[in-house]
């Protein structure tokens, strides 16, 4: 199994590329849950996440032969622009098998980092067949996102990172796809602090070490569907699944409305980006996944900050709907004048701001003599939105809230 010497051997390996990344007190956070909240920005890392850590632990290992034979992988993302600036950096070549569905920003960067993109498969598990039939196929060495104790040891330097700029430590929560981070981490503070604990966070939609953990053997799921990407995986790592069994006190899971609701949180009250994955740490403390004391000293792991723009205004979105900063309703008018003014006349009255108005007259499900409307407005928060709905119906409108 995975050791502290392990990570402490991959530490200067790993610092040759990446970057020691900041370790932040975050007022916000602290006051909002009552702990007391470092952020470990790992956002901020070479290639916008921790993979670069894992990738260049590995590549720096290979064999002279492995190194002209070149490497492949399979990721989503994260990992493959890791691999692809590490064996860049080593003069190594690489191939790298993404979903067809990967964000074009993480496809673009890892073409841009020397990797050579191929898109295969609804997913990282059909990417990562491909990239196994490439393996067998050209004699490259695979480099696995995270099944990997070269990969796990690289990514457990942020262990060792966090240890060391936070002495007071009591809890660590870190985000789980197939493992390896998880593993990384808890290995490197356990093995020197085992009475702080290692929480581990999984969307609810990808949620295959939650499960696993619990029935005591690796789980895998049939099919992954959330925001978080680059956690978007059917099965975790049989190595990892070991690691994960012996060093991590808990497993909880977030959904994507919180995910949302935790990446609006940053990027308005701390001016950070994060992408789904980087946020769910964070969301599983905000909306209390597990139990905590007063001042507890904890340290959300924000893992990556590499998300789509087009993703971005949809989470985003999502994040002010389920904050109360954002509303759409749909009521139904008489269709003549004066009815649209006195509709809006409530609005304005309870302080709501119109950001787009739509009619039809058109839909079956009206009268002839009748209009509908479609109304986008500015909150602000739920009250607000308890408020305005109240007194629409109170006026005897048949108010319905859009998703």
């Amino acid at each position: 199994m995975l050791s502290l010497s392990d990570v402490q051997d991959a530490r200067e390996r790993v610092e040759a590329v990446a970057r020691r990344t900041p370790l932040e007190y975050s007022h916000t956070f602290s006051d909002m849950t009552g702990a007391e909240v470092h952020l470990k920005l790992e956002n901020f890392q070479r290639t916008g996440s921790f993979k670069i850590r894992g990738a260049m632990n590995r590549i720096a290992t290979l064999s002279d032969e492995e190194q002209r034979a070149g490497v492949v992988t399979a990721s989503a993302g994260n990992h493959a622009q890791g691999v692809a600036l590490a064996a860049t950096r080593a003069g190594v070549d690489s191939k790298i098998v993404m979903p067809e569905y990967a964000p074009i920003t993480k496809v673009k960067a890892t073409e841009r980092y020397g990797g050579d993109v191929v898109l295969y498969g609804a997913d990282y598990d059909e990417a990562q067949a491909k990239a196994h039939e490439i393996e067998r196929e050209e004699g490259r060495t695979y480099v696995h996102a995270f099944d990997d104790e070269y990969v796990m040891a690289g990514q457990g330097t942020i262990g060792l990172e966090i240890a060391e700029d936070c002495p007071d430590l009591d809890t660590v929560i870190v985000p789980i796809g197939g493992g390896g981070l998880i593993s990384g981490i808890a290995t490197a503070i356990k093995e020197q602090y085992p009475e702080v604990r290692v929480i581990g966070v999984q969307a609810a939609q990808a949620s295959s070490a939650a499960d696993s953990l619990n029935k005591g053997a690796v789980q895998e799921i049939d099919e992954v569907d959330t925001i978080a990407d680059g956690i978007a995986v059917r099965r975790i790592g049989d190595k990892t699944f070991e690691v994960i069994q012996e060093h991590v006190d808990e497993i909880v899971t977030v959904s994507d409305e919180e995910i949302a609701v935790a990446l609006t949180y940053l990027l308005e009250r701390s001016k950070t980006l994060v992408e789904g994955a980087g946020a769910v740490a964070l969301a599983a403390l905000v909306f209390e996944k597990f139990d905590y004391e007063a001042d507890e000293v904890i340290v959300p792991a924000l893992c990556g900050g590499n998300i789509d723009m087009n993703t971005l205004t949809t989470v985003v979105m999502r994040g002010l709907v389920e904050t109360g900063r954002y509303l759409k309703i749909r009521t139904e008018l008489k269709d003549r004048p004066g009815s649209l003014e006195h509709l809006i006349g409530i609005i304005a009255e309870k302080k709501a701001n119109i950001y787009a108005v739509r009619h039809d007259r058109t839909s079956r499900k009206i009268a002839l003599n009748a209009t509908e409307v479609e109304i986008d407005l500015e909150m602000r928060g739920p009250d607000h939105v308890d408020s305005l709905l109240a007194a629409l119906r109170g006026e005897g409108y048949e108010v319905e809230v859009l998703d």
